[in-house]
């Protein structure tokens, strides 16, 4: 139970709250208590023939005012406490996002988006009811059950003893449907996490099911795991199924043994029958501590389970961060050198770049071109620690980026990746994305810079056009483009270009390599590319294969040079 400590600092700092919710809450309990007694003195009186009009009013009364009382406190407590859970659902949550948020891209690699949808939708909602309504039912069982047991022994201390005795198999059965139940919690939660990835990758990639009319298979593909979900689930409903019927039999055996003993000792007068009509509403009071001692376990072990699996979210470690050592950086001039870099992804043992030697002056233009697969976009990804060299040292003015604070580093570039990404709202929001006081004038500079400008003054809406969710309303050009305009609005002194013009027409292409050309001088700019026209005006370009470096120069001395790149450059010459 190491998980328990993730909730222990919002307990700790709702302290007050969770102790005033828990006294209105035994307060209840008590009224509730109160009520058999209040009945067991009128039904004396009616037997005894000693209460009249009057005295029946006046209990009544009693009964009144403490259903009054039970209202206002319950309201108190319910407030109180399923407010603290929602406190924590809240900070569980929030943490968890920022913590995900700190992960490095390997780590998304390997781990499915609807696992983690899994972890902070389904994980943090059982974590809430175990912390709201589980302190509830914890509370009502320790408090409603053993008051309604001292109750029952003041009113007779043998049949108390008599009929608690069923209820100590309590204690056994709850130990095995515990540890069964715990491991088949968790067992709901991963393939629930991937009924959530497969519904979410169907949703995403709708377009292509209906191109192809693949939507039978993917329908028939969501069932299969639908169903073992389900599978998983029955397997649970038999353990909770013999579980609560077990303590609903335990409970009318008590009831049974009550109603033999106890009304033998009515009719013989050991009890009265205010006595015995008393006991059997504390029986019923207690048969709620038992339901609820279910129900607790229940869900304790949905809880655990789900701190569990948030637990071991949380005790990921970032593999890309500041290093003790790390310096802050203001405003990099731009001189980026690449020192016998390696690299390998950490699911492969062969380098994916090996021997990676380049020096880029400030406001240079890098052209890389190669073969797809070649090393390109991992070359680019190296330099803002979207993945960490294997070896050897990247410098940006001649500090080595892992001795650079994260944050800063990545305050010093603007990056395009291959593929562009769009969040659901607005253009303007998408270019400007979360930068304060930007001027006007300078997001319509962007935005022309990136040739999307005349497409903005087309739209009816303009820049608050809602692209939809990952821009879905925009064209591929029309994306990048937007990309583009980010990165320009941006303004950081090294620029890198992940094939910028792959989805745009020649003409546009052209006007916006233009517009990368007049920066030259003023940022350090790398630019990935299969295409030689993007690249060809750089004042170095490296050809890269199987990623390594395979040839290197200007323009004009790489096609004198007879190799890949001339290849390439006629082939697209023609």
């Amino acid at each position: 139970m190491s998980s328990v400590k993730l909730i222990a600092p919002y307990l700790k700092g709702n302290l007050f709250v969770a102790i005033f919710g828990m006294l209105c809450l035994i307060i209840v309990d008590f009224l509730q208590l109160i009520i058999p007694r209040i009945i067991k003195w009128a039904i004396d009186d009616i037997s005894t023939f000693q209460a009249g009009t009057k005295e029946l009013l006046i209990y009544a009364l009693y009964i009144t005012g403490c259903a009054v009382l039970i209202g206002l406190f319950r309201y108190i407590w319910r407030l109180s406490l399923i407010g603290l859970s929602r406190k924590i659902e809240e900070g569980l949550r929030n943490r968890l996002f920022f913590h995900i948020q700190t992960l490095s891209s390997s780590y998304f690699d390997k781990t499915k988006t609807g696992n983690l949808m899994a972890h902070a939708t389904n994980d943090i909602m059982n974590i809430r009811m175990a912390t709201g309504m589980g302190i509830v039912a914890l509370t009502d069982a320790v408090t409603l059950g053993g008051a309604s047991i001292i109750f029952m022994g003041y009113i007779n201390i043998r049949l108390t003893l008599m009929v608690i005795f069923p209820m100590t198999a309590l204690i056994f059965f709850s130990r095995f449907f515990t540890k069964k139940m715990h491991a088949l919690y968790m067992d709901i939660q991963k393939t629930f996490s991937d009924m959530t990835e497969s519904a979410r990758e169907k949703f995403s990639g709708i377009r292509i099911i209906k191109a192809y009319t693949r939507e039978k298979e993917a329908a028939l593909q969501f069932d299969l795991i639908s169903k073992n979900y389900v599978k998983k689930n029955i397997s649970l409903v038999k353990i909770i199924g013999s579980f609560f019927p077990m303590l609903v039999l335990l409970s009318n055996l008590s009831l049974a043994i009550v109603l033999y003993v106890g009304g033998k000792k009515t009719m013989q007068m050991d009890i009265t029958p205010g006595d015995f009509v008393a006991f059997i509403s504390y029986l019923a009071l207690l048969s709620w501590p038992m339901m609820a001692a279910g129900w607790l376990i229940n869900l304790i072990q949905r809880g655990r389970a789900s701190l569990d699996r948030i637990d071991d979210l949380l005790r990921v470690t970032p593999e890309i961060k500041d290093s003790p050592q790390a310096v802050s950086l203001n405003r990099a001039m731009g001189d980026i050198c690449f020192k016998n870099v390696l690299f390998s992804y950490s699911n492969t043992r062969e380098f994916a770049m090996s021997d990676i030697n380049i020096k880029i002056k400030h406001g240079k233009i890098l052209g890389v071109v190669g073969p797809p697969g070649s090393g390109k976009t991992t070359l680019l990804n190296l330099i803002p620690r979207i993945y960490d060299a294997g070896g050897g040292e990247i410098l940006l003015d001649g500090i080595d980026i892992k001795r650079i604070k994260v944050k800063d580093l990545r305050k010093n570039i603007s990056f395009v990746p291959q593929e562009p990404f769009l969040f659901a709202g607005t253009i303007r929001e998408n270019i400007i994305f979360g930068q304060k006081n930007i001027d006007e004038s300078a997001l319509v500079k962007a935005a022309k810079e990136a040739s999307l400008y005349d497409d903005m003054a087309a739209l009816k809406n303009g820049f608050e056009t809602i692209v939809g969710e990952k821009g879905v309303i925009l064209s591929g050009g029309q994306k990048q483009r937007v990309a583009l305009a980010r990165a320009f609005l941006h303004d950081a002194p090294v620029l890198i270009l992940d094939d910028p013009v792959s989805q745009v027409d020649l003409k546009t292409a052209n006007i916006i390599i233009e517009n990368i050309m007049k920066k030259s001088g003023e940022k350090t700019i790398i630019i990935a590319s299969h295409r030689i026209y993007a690249v060809n005006f750089a004042d170095e370009i490296i050809s890269m294969e199987d990623g390594r470096i395979i040839e290197s120069g200007t323009h004009l001395s790489l096609i004198e040079k007879n190799n890949y790149y001339t290849t390439v450059f006629r082939l697209q010459e023609i």
